[in-house]
């Protein structure tokens, strides 16, 4: 398993809707399963909550999901075997952003690409990059258990 994180500089690229730049954090992993049983692990309940948080459970498109830890959004995209999408809200009253997992094979792994994008990441950037670090060790961990 190799992991790393690459910061997504605040004058990206690419706007969010309302124009303003987008900014964020890209953490990467390359687990040696093949991408059906890291896929099989990602929608389990010991999976999703490694990575997103307690009691998180991940339903179809367009509904809810929130962690026991505060975090809640909704699922935006799900594509099985290549990628989750889901609205990420720190709290109550936190700025929205996107959490985006995508599976890619690589060699005889698969290799887990994680995207936090939207407001309020350039705010805290290092915890955010820190957080997702730590998520994708957990995933892995879970998934090697």
């Amino acid at each position: 398993m190799s992991s790393s994180t690459q910061s997504i500089p605040e004058n990206a690229e690419e706007a969010d809707l309302d124009g303003s730049p987008s900014a964020g954090v890209h953490s990467t992993l390359t687990v040696s399963a093949p991408v059906e049983q890291v896929w099989q692990h990602l929608i389990s309940a010991r999976g999703t909550q490694a990575l997103l948080g307690p009691e998180v459970t991940l339903g179809n498109k367009g509904e809810s999901w929130r962690s026991a830890d505060g975090p809640h959004g909704v699922v935006r995209s799900y594509h099985p075997l290549e990628q989750v999408r889901v609205s990420w809200h720190r709290d109550h009253d936190g700025p929205l952003s996107i959490v985006d997992l995508q599976l890619k094979p690589d060699g005889d792994g698969t290799r887990v690409d994680l995207y936090h994008e939207g407001e309020g990441i350039a705010e805290d950037g290092a915890g955010d990059k820190a957080r997702w670090d730590a998520a994708l060790e957990r995933f892995a961990q879970a998934l090697d258990a």
